[in-house]
């Protein structure tokens, strides 16, 4: 008899609370698989498939089983949860977008043309910044530009 595939987001559950009974930071879990810290937790979080090799290493680093292997390979269903937009830093980023997204396209269409910044050929990072004000926090979206051809 054929068992179901574990759903992404149970996965996701249970790496979150494998990382967090283990004392692992999500920078910890990249290093180990040698990815990018965002796109890693992006992915145990469901939003990326992972090769066999990396989603096996991050199972035996937070002594996940098969299940977990398995469908941390799955394609996802990339969305967002209502009640994720309701956080408060979720929400920040939809407000900021909001806000400046139509200055953004202005600004890509004025130095690139007629196009898109790539969401798919795309790297994004975050850092932390020291300020008098209090420390700032510096994300970088790093998108290929993709001009509509006729």
């Amino acid at each position: 008899m054929s068992t179901p595939i574990l759903p992404k987001s149970e996965a996701a559950a249970l790496v979150a609370a494998a990382r967090i009974r283990r004392g692992l930071t999500w920078s910890a879990i990249a290093a180990k698989i040698d990815k990018p810290v965002v796109w890693t937790t992006a992915a145990l979080l469901g939003q990326h498939p992972m090769t066999a090799e990396d989603a096996a290493a991050v199972a035996a680093l937070l002594g996940l089983g098969d299940e977990v292997v398995e469908s941390l390979q799955l394609q996802p269903a990339r969305d967002i949860a209502p009640e994720l937009m309701k956080d408060p830093t979720v929400y920040r980023f939809f407000e900021a977008l909001s806000v400046y997204g139509p200055a953004l396209k202005e600004l890509i269409h004025e130095e690139f043309g007629d196009g898109i910044m790539s969401a798919i050929n795309f790297k994004v990072d975050i850092r932390r910044r020291a300020h008098p004000d209090g420390d700032r926090v510096v994300v970088t979206f790093d998108g290929k530009f993709l001009d509509y051809r006729w």
